[in-house]
């Protein structure tokens, strides 16, 4: 089986719970901030946290324009939650300033699903995940209002979509990282080993 290397962007957000979820989808994960760090992985996830805070950071610190490139070239890259927002291609209420890095053609709202207090958990069924419903766990979670031609919905709750995958771009609008199931990620995975594979033909 072909080991991969897949980053973490750590700026802001989540990152241990990712880094530990994607080792346990038999990755080997590290977290990046330097676009040295980014050239080195063969794929990446991008936490949930604050979109704009991250938005603002990866300008800092060099990373957006490295990240745009490397998307474009068609590295795997996975979203989630505020990550979901920074691979839209159009945010529908961005604030000021805020940049995203795209890669996916839809067009998302943020914290659409309401504020923190009123995060909730949901089962959800995400299609090319086998053995039933992940616990989706929505923290001022944004939706996608919709998706163009190239974007393929993977699952939808209460009417909204909240994942989508673009070629070897994957989003999702809750965490998969706070459950302990780590499903997603492992699709994620798999993602990242067939872009790899093909890499090397």
């Amino acid at each position: 089986m072909v080991t991969v290397i897949i980053g973490v962007l750590a700026l802001q957000g989540d990152v241990r719970e990712h880094l530990v979820a994607l080792a346990a989808a038999d990755a080997v994960a590290r977290p990046v901030r330097r676009p040295e760090e980014l050239a080195e992985v063969d794929g990446l996830v991008i936490p949930g946290g604050e979109s704009t805070t991250i938005s603002k950071l990866a300008v800092l610190f060099g990373l957006l324009e490295p990240l745009r490139a490397r998307v474009r070239e068609g590295m795997p890259v996975y979203g989630t939650c505020a990550g979901m927002i920074m691979l839209a291609d159009k945010i529908l209420d961005p604030r000021s300033g805020q940049e995203t890095v795209g890669g996916i053609d839809m067009i998302v709202r943020r914290n659409a699903f309401g504020r923190q207090n009123e995060s909730f958990e949901a089962a959800v069924e995400v299609k090319g995940v086998e053995g039933g419903p992940v616990e989706g766990v929505f923290i001022r979670a944004p939706w996608v209002e919709s998706v163009g031609a190239g974007a393929e919905v993977l699952a939808e709750h209460g009417g909204h979509i909240v994942a989508v995958r673009q070629g070897n771009a994957l989003a999702t609008s809750f965490h998969p990282e706070l459950t302990g199931d780590h499903r997603v990620h492992g699709l994620f995975v798999d993602m990242v080993r067939a872009y790899r594979t093909a890499e090397s033909l």
